[in-house]
């Protein structure tokens, strides 16, 4: 069970260090485009990952870390936690990226998409779309070359630093694996379940929940006990994460969550919303979704008619009762926790932050 708060104990501000770590990448990006402008390099990659980071971001994984590294007794938030921290936001950035390409999509945080707008930028130049893509591939992989950078300059204690690198190493691997099934799930069948539930523990789950804490929690030294009580926290709430996010993906506002809801239906992005529906069906309402859900000339009008039938088969509502008994299950097993009661407090704010969401 959280233990109790000491007088010395502090809780973790979320704002304070959402507003510590994304200045922190300011600075660094910033520092990499002095440093390219004074080599005659171009400064476009950094100002556009800047750019990519001002935009905006939950910084899920950052404040995850700084619980992480206060969950296994560390106190305040030290370089190397902040560095770490910021890591994995510039990871996530490479992550976000790419998967724009990779999903096609025009907008994110209600912005062109950077392959985009990179290839508008460029059009007076006679660049087209494999040219934005192009660059857009290039500097995801220079975020995440430099994500590698923040942590080998962290300053992590020799008998840490294996430790924090296995798990990053984990979540890496972990994420691209995800990715994969993600990919490769978009040839299987809608009404697939498993699969979707697959992609949602490796994609997410364990990506943007349990290695972020992880994480943390070794550069404070935590043995596999620790590690393991987090890991029961955090892989219901990583699940209720991602169902959220794909029900906000066709049924939410594109004012608040930055992307139109045409993307995912064209795309035909495999999830449990879609396959519970295709389940439920009766051959009229299969047909809508055979017809419409992954045809890139999908309109306005198509995409209100498939979401007419997730909520005629009641797929939306059973979507939501997923979420609440994942983040139910999370928060019991946080009561079960061994980590201070300010840490559990502020890890129940990140659950309801993550699950309790318009965007």
């Amino acid at each position: 069970m959280a233990h109790s708060t000491s007088p010395s104990e502090r809780v973790l501000d979320l704002d304070g260090t959402r507003l510590k770590i994304t200045s922190y990448l300011r600075q660094f990006l910033e520092q990499k485009a002095q440093r390219a402008l004074t080599d005659g390099l171009p400064t476009e990659v950094p100002n556009v990952l800047r750019d990519f980071v001002d935009a905006g971001g939950k910084r899920l994984r950052p404040l995850l870390c700084a619980a992480g590294w206060q969950a296994a007794g560390g106190s305040g938030l030290p370089e190397p936690v902040v560095r770490t921290a910021a890591a994995l936001e510039l990871y996530q950035a490479f992550a976000l990226i790419h998967d724009d390409v990779i999903d096609r999509s025009a907008t994110r945080r209600s912005r062109p998409a950077v392959h985009r707008a990179l290839a508008d930028r460029h059009a007076k130049t006679g660049a087209d779309a494999h040219v934005g893509m192009s660059a857009a591939i290039l500097i995801g992989n220079m975020a995440l070359t430099w994500s590698d950078e923040l942590v080998t300059g962290a300053g992590i204690s020799a008998a840490r630093r294996v430790s924090v690198c296995e798990v990053l190493d984990a979540m890496r691997e972990e994420m691209h694996y995800g990715q994969y099934l993600d990919l490769m799930a978009s040839l299987g069948s809608l009404a697939d379940v498993d699969t979707s539930l697959t992609v949602i523990r490796y994609k997410t789950a364990k990506y943007t929940i349990e290695r972020p804490l992880h994480a943390g929690a070794a550069l404070a030294g935590a043995g596999p006990a620790l590690r393991r009580s987090l890991t029961r926290f955090a892989l219901p709430l990583g699940e209720a994460f991602q169902l959220r996010d794909d029900l906000l993906g066709v049924m939410g506002d594109p004012k608040a969550t930055g992307k139109p809801v045409l993307d995912d239906l064209r795309e035909g992005k495999r999830t449990v919303l879609l396959a519970l529906a295709v389940q439920r069906a009766d051959s009229t309402q299969r047909d809508v979704l055979e017809g419409l859900v992954g045809n890139q000339s999908l309109d306005e009008q198509g995409a209100l008619r498939v979401v007419e039938v997730l909520r005629e088969t009641q797929a939306a509502s059973a979507v939501e009762q997923m979420i609440n008994e994942r983040y139910e299950r999370s928060l019991a097993a946080l009561e079960e926790a061994p980590v201070p009661a300010a840490t559990a407090d502020v890890l129940r704010a990140i659950a309801s932050l993550a699950v309790d969401r318009e965007s």
